[in-house]
């Protein structure tokens, strides 16, 4: 009889197994939030896009297709504006052109949207969760993204719909993960972000000042060249097209490219320079190889073929400034100077990798004849950037904390 009577101890581990709430197969639940932000961040980059191809679209004195048409077109250049390569299929010789120059500023738009929806999944989602919701972003992106992909697949001007699907992802998880990471660093309650506890930050301070000394320096030189031959680029636009509707295509078609021609002016200050078709090159060391070209404004502004002057080789000021940037922001940090070498050499290997994905993106061909290859090459433009800054910011970061520490300057507080 008292064998079937349950002990004290029993009863309390029955009690307790009930009160207990089950635990549920760990998994990734579905977050509808982050998979809207998303779809609604690839809808505002196509419809900001349809919008202006259609004002232009009604402008046109002679519309050549319907507005089915003109919205392939805006979805085209929003996949382009992604990296996907288009494809031109009626030319002259019949045989298909690619159209592979992605226009920067255009990049900008979806990249801005994806970064803002990235930032805003983090500040409502919960710290543990922030992978998940980017994610879920991305997916809702993506979907959106094959919906164009698949209306854009055909036409006279269509995406090349394989390269398409693998480059949506990619930019949408490197632009939405930077504005979760940018997010996380501003919550109080969130841990130091990845990068920064793998690269110091003096190392990535040194990156961008000296990326932006490239760029910048590279939109200086364009500038100047456009300046040099103001003539020869505002008879472009009249030759290329003379309604008001056609030059202001031209126009921004070119305003889309100046960061293009940025990168391309950076390429040109730090020696390898850039082509123009296959077997030319316009370099400081002079430029030679290319024929004639369509009359564009941007290419307007190239010099004309012959050895380089002292005017052109004076261009290699830019990664002078960029590698004195790096080695700036490299002896800055109060550390050994092995670690101030370190900082300096790191920032210059990120400064290369920027350089090198930037020449990738703003070169690419626009046909099969003369236009076939365009822009600068990403390997070398990457080891150049990689070889100056880190020939001038290591050396110059070591000379600066010397100098430092000879006229007691007090080394800046550790962050």
């Amino acid at each position: 009889m008292t064998d079937r009577i349950p002990s004290l101890s029993s009863v309390r581990a029955r009690v307790r197994l009930r009160q207990r709430p089950r635990l549920r197969p760990r998994g990734v639940s579905a977050d509808p939030g982050a998979f809207l932000g998303g779809a609604v961040a690839a809808g505002l980059g196509l419809g900001g896009l349809a919008v202006a191809v259609i004002l232009l679209w009604i402008s046109s004195p002679f519309p050549d297709d319907g507005i089915d048409g003109a919205l392939r077109v805006a979805a085209d250049l929003w996949l382009l504006a992604h990296g996907a390569g288009l494809v031109r299929a009626d030319t002259s010789s019949g045989i298909p052109a690619p159209v592979a120059v992605t226009p920067l500023l255009l990049t900008a738009l979806p990249a801005w949207l994806l970064y803002r929806a990235g930032a805003d999944a983090v500040a409502e989602g919960r710290s543990r969760r922030i992978a998940a919701r980017v994610g879920w972003l991305v997916a809702g992106y993506v979907a959106v993204g094959a919906g164009a992909v698949t209306y854009a697949s055909y036409g006279p001007l269509h995406c090349d719909a394989p390269g398409a699907l693998l480059r949506l992802p990619v930019v949408a998880v490197v632009a939405a993960g930077a504005g979760a990471w940018a997010e996380c660093g501003r919550l109080p309650s969130a841990r130091p972000a990845w990068p920064l506890r793998v690269v110091p930050q003096a190392a990535v301070k040194g990156a961008a000042a000296g990326t932006a000394v490239l760029l910048g320096g590279g939109a200086l030189l364009t500038a100047g060249a456009l300046l040099w031959h103001a003539g020869a680029v505002g008879g472009a636009f009249g030759q290329l097209s003379a309604g008001l509707a056609g030059r202001l295509a031209v126009l921004l078609l070119a305003l889309a490219l100046v960061p293009n021609a940025a990168v391309w002016g950076a390429a040109y200050g730090l020696g390898p320079g850039f082509a123009v078709g296959a077997g030319s090159i316009v370099a400081p060391a002079g430029a030679s190889g290319y024929r004639a070209l369509p009359d564009f404004p941007l290419l307007a502004a190239l010099p004309a073929p012959g050895h380089g002057t002292p005017l052109t080789w004076a261009a290699l000021a830019v990664p002078l400034l960029a590698g004195g940037s790096v080695g700036w922001f490299a002896a800055a940090s109060a550390a050994s100077r092995g670690r101030v070498a370190l900082h300096a050499l790191y920032a210059a290997l990120i400064c290369g990798a920027t350089l090198a994905l930037l020449a990738r993106y703003a070169s690419g061909p626009l046909g099969t004849g003369t236009l076939a290859v365009l822009g600068p090459s990403w390997r070398l433009t990457g080891a150049f950037a990689f070889g100056w800054t880190a020939a001038i910011g290591v050396p110059g970061a070591l000379a600066l904390r010397r100098w430092r520490s000879r006229h007691g300057a007090p080394p800046p507080a550790r962050p």
